[in-house]
């Protein structure tokens, strides 16, 4: 058989992303079936975590790259809910925990695999703050394939310098530091302090608030973060940076926008990152105001492709459009813009501003995201592109399983949470039929679960209420079973039959149909409905805009 060189590429372009999306789903998004005792203790909020709610986090970490080792303290500072003396504190192994002190008392505390139980000896008093000092040590997890199967990149740049990095979603903070490692409950600010060797500079979230140089060659960087803050949110990126930055004039005032990057890299990332700007005036317009202006807005450069450190976004793209330089969609749209600076920092408003409380709901913070990316199209190319794009994607899509994870096991859905979530946002869009409202809603969005974590009830209603569709079953088919609706349309003479079917129970949608040239919205149902055509000759076609099959 006869193979044209056209067809050959297509082929081997889907295979590509196909391993892409196995790869993702095999380490960050990990299907497993059967959970143990640490995964309820990780995913649920236990007794010995109802009891305190988390204020703050003072996170002190000296790194010592030679030996890939790291110790230090975190504060953490807590308001009593409920009277209580055991409080559990999360920090995997192989890391330890050394010392845990309050009051200027050594307190005891107990292990179970990746949780310590601190037993404290002051009375817990409803309604008080406390702080409670915890000192840890170890050579952390190193990560195998990040920012999939994450940990700290111990790694060397083409000048043989450290060059070193923390990616851990899904993973868990806890991989690396001490804390509270749950997504429902966020610190209210926090400074993170890193003592690196001093021809090295560490970069980590917030803005830059001292730098202390040591008489053993070391320097510590002192980093303050005003807003919430996600626990996988906090990172550390140390190499040979340099800086260069510009301010944004936004929705809200100036925008500090600083990029730090490898010293020889300095001119290729100057003209590159024009991208920044130009994301943050597409998704100040299509989600409001960028969440964290006093905490500023950063890409940093690290030995990994990238992930969405809130106001540290890192970035490993090679300085390529794209996705590492392939466009997503097969369109030719995806490469218009840096995939990384695009993707990464949408998350700032979809998982650092609105933050799912169970990583089951995750599909909130990709589905959002990967959405943005046909934004950031729309607003700069048209409404168009935008749709070729995002229709595109729909061949990354494996229809696996569904979205949703399981709850309380800190277990992820399918990696179809990005570009099915994103096909199914589209689709809302489409059935909206009003770009205005629609603008209107992903903002008041923003607005309403301002750094706020939320359930995907909390979505579901939001958008239900404001789009005015009954939207639940359409939720329920998309986010939580694994079927593509397919959109049955007979022709019996002059008269059009059409259903639903492939679907959960009771799966209605509108549908917008093409009756010759005529626009014409349906409402289909499980159940057979009849309309008459003007001509048995009508030719019916459907909406591409849906993702629905025909």
């Amino acid at each position: 058989m006869k193979i044209n060189k056209t067809s050959l590429y297509k082929v081997i372009t889907l295979i590509i992303f196909c391993l892409i999306g196995i790869q993702a789903q095999a380490q960050l998004l990990q299907n497993k079936k059967q959970f143990t005792r640490q995964d309820s203790l990780r995913g649920s909020i236990t007794p010995e975590r109802a009891w305190w709610e988390l204020q703050r986090y003072d996170l002190n970490v000296k790194v010592e790259p030679d030996e890939k080792f790291i110790s230090g303290s975190n504060q953490i500072t807590y308001k009593v809910l409920a009277s209580n003396n055991k409080m559990q504190i999360d920090l995997q192994e192989p890391m330890l925990i050394t010392k845990v002190v309050q009051n200027d008392k050594e307190l005891k505390f107990t292990r179970d695999g990746n949780v310590y139980y601190i037993l404290l000896k002051d009375k817990q008093q409803v309604a008080t703050t406390k702080t409670i000092t915890v000192f840890f040590k170890g050579h952390p997890r190193e990560a195998k394939n990040a920012p999939w199967d994450g940990g700290f990149s111990w790694k060397k740049d083409e000048k043989g310098n450290h060059f070193i990095a923390t990616s851990n979603q899904g993973l868990g903070a806890s991989v690396w530091w001490p804390c509270k490692d749950h997504m429902y409950e966020e610190a209210k600010g926090m400074t993170i302090s890193v003592n690196v060797p001093s021809n090295l500079m560490n970069v980590s979230n917030g803005r830059l608030i001292k730098v202390k140089e040591l008489i053993d060659n070391t320097t510590t960087y002192t980093w303050q973060v005003t807003n919430p803050i996600n626990n996988y949110g906090v990172n550390i990126n140390i190499g040979n940076y340099t800086h260069f930055g510009e301010v944004y004039s936004g929705e809200k005032g100036d925008l500090h926008m600083d990029y730090y990057v490898l010293e020889h890299h300095l001119e290729k990332a100057k003209n590159h990152f024009t991208d920044a700007p130009k994301m943050m005036k597409a998704f100040e317009h299509w989600f409001g105001p960028y969440p964290f202006y006093e905490d500023s807005f950063k890409l940093v450069e690290v030995p990994y492709l990238g992930m969405e450190h809130q106001s540290s976004v890192t970035y490993g793209n090679k300085f390529k459009q794209g996705y590492l330089g392939r466009d997503l969609s097969g369109t030719g749209w995806g490469l218009k813009f840096d995939f990384i600076i695009i993707h990464e920092a949408g998350h700032e408003w979809f998982a650092n501003n609105i933050t799912n409380k169970d990583i089951a709901d995750m599909w909130i913070h990709e589905s959002f995201t990967a959405y943005s990316e046909s934004l950031f199209l729309d607003y700069y190319y048209g409404k168009q592109a935008a749709q070729e794009y995002i229709i595109g994607t729909r061949r990354t899509i494996q229809n696996d399983r569904p979205l949703i994870g399981h709850y309380n096991v800190n277990h992820e859905g399918s990696g179809d949470m990005y570009y099915k979530g994103a096909n199914l946002l589209h689709t809302i869009r489409t059935l909206v039929d009003d770009d205005d409202k629609w603008r209107s809603i992903l903002r008041d969005m923003n607005k309403t679960f301002y750094h706020q974590t939320v359930t995907t009830k909390q979505i579901e209603d939001f958008l239900i209420e404001k789009t005015g569709i009954a939207l639940q079953k359409v939720f329920d088919q998309y986010l939580r079973d694994t079927r593509i609706p397919k959109l049955v349309l007979k022709s019996k003479g002059n008269k059009l039959v059409y259903y639903w079917e492939n679907t959960v129970d009771d799966f209605s949608m509108p549908v917008d149909v093409y009756i010759g040239n005529n626009k014409q919205r349906i409402l289909p149902t499980t159940k057979k409905q009849t309309m008459k055509l003007s001509s048995k000759f009508n030719e019916v076609n459907v909406d591409d805009n849906y993702y629905i099959q025909s």
